[in-house]
């Protein structure tokens, strides 16, 4: 969702080259193969295909793995989205290869180095040349951390590109008529983060809590694979299985997930990405989680945290059902238009003589080549 936009604004251009580097770190199909067709992507150019793996075994087989296709290709930059394992690792060998560096989405902190997230992030933006912010809490940040403020871009928030770009698509799906749903007359619930997964104590709380929003109005819940090997482990998926409240689905694709999103009267969630939604969208959001590294979206949307505690999320669920619904207030540069502003930032720094890779003889000089 964070790279469409940009691949498509680069290829609108028409002055770069550009190749995609699919890690492969999410491997399910359900959860990446699908997504391509969903916002228009062509095919990888380059497929790890790593798959699994605790965080040091993915990030050591990104690293291995991506070392050979940046010594072939040699590109001029190296464009890395977000927070995750291949993330860090993409910075990590471009940044040992001397290949420079752009982080789209830098500067968000939670200030909770117990997410393996927040780890990644701060690494990745020490690594970077370029750090391109989603919001101006973000650009706040690196700069009480020392970062020169000349690396540092406020572009907007790339992701509300793709949920602009697809909104239309999405809401011609039928999903909610397949489904039986009417908008604003049931919930969706996401789950997938370790601190809440992996703990059957934590784990149970937050499945109580879904139990009992689920006997007031519907609540979709598309389980994750990570989240549904944990619910069989221990004994919670039986228990989620004959409430008839739950609609437990497999994991869906981003048009049909942001078909029953931006109709839904609210949304419980552990996903950062859908924070940011929901705050587009106007659509109410309870994170359930203690701490945030978007908290733009507490401050100027509709998003609160909630934690796992089941009677503070009751309360808050109550809060919202009872309260009228608000149009959103979108943030600065939530327009729809970061990536434009991204493609037009590396087509103009890729064409300074400095940052021009130096062609052994015989070999044409080239402007660029993104890595995205």
């Amino acid at each position: 969702m964070k790279v469409a936009p940009i691949w498509k604004a680069i290829a609108a251009r028409g002055s770069l080259e550009q190749r995609l580097v699919h890690t492969g770190q999410h491997y399910d199909a359900r959860m990446s193969d699908v997504f391509f067709g969903d916002l228009g992507m062509p095919a990888p150019d380059v497929h790890l295909g790593v798959g699994s793996g605790s965080h040091a075994e993915q990030t050591a087989k990104v690293m291995l793995a991506l070392e050979p296709v940046f010594r072939s290709l040699e590109p001029d930059l190296v464009s890395v989205v977000g927070d995750v394992n291949s993330t860090l690792a993409a910075s990590l060998v471009a940044s040992k290869m001397e290949i420079p560096i752009s982080h789209v989405e830098a500067g968000l902190r939670s200030f909770d180095r117990a997410m393996p997230e927040e780890i990644n992030r701060l690494i990745t933006d020490r690594l970077a040349d370029l750090l391109l912010t989603p919001s101006p809490d973000a650009v706040e940040n690196l700069v009480r951390e020392g970062v020169d403020r000349s690396r540092v871009f406020f572009v907007g928030n790339v992701m509300i590109d793709s949920l602009f770009q697809s909104l239309d698509r999405a809401m011609s799906l039928g999903t909610l008529e397949a489904m039986g749903l009417r908008p604003r007359e049931y919930a969706v619930c996401t789950l997938h983060r370790p601190s809440n997964v992996d703990d059957p104590r934590t784990l149970s709380r937050l499945l109580a809590s879904l139990v009992e929003l689920g006997r007031r109005l519907p609540v979709v819940f598309p389980v994750h694979p990570r989240t549904r090997k944990a619910l069989e482990q221990s004994g919670l998926w039986a228990v989620a299985e004959v409430e008839k409240g739950l609609r437990l689905t497999e994991p869906m694709g981003y048009l049909e997930l942001l078909a029953l999103t931006s109709r839904a009267r609210l949304v419980l969630t552990d996903s950062g990405g859908l924070q940011e939604e929901t705050t587009a969208l106007g659509v109410p959001c309870l994170t359930l989680r203690e701490t945030t590294e978007r908290p733009i979206t507490v401050t100027c949307g509709t998003n609160a945290l909630v934690g796992t505690d089941p009677r503070r999320i009751s309360a808050e669920v109550e809060r919202v059902l009872e309260a009228t619904p608000r149009p959103p207030r979108i943030p600065d540069r939530w327009d729809g238009k970061t990536g434009e502003r991204i493609a037009a930032l590396y087509e103009g720094w890729l064409s300074r003589p400095e940052h021009q890779r130096k062609a052994p003889p015989g070999e044409a000089e080239v402007a660029g080549r993104p890595v995205n």
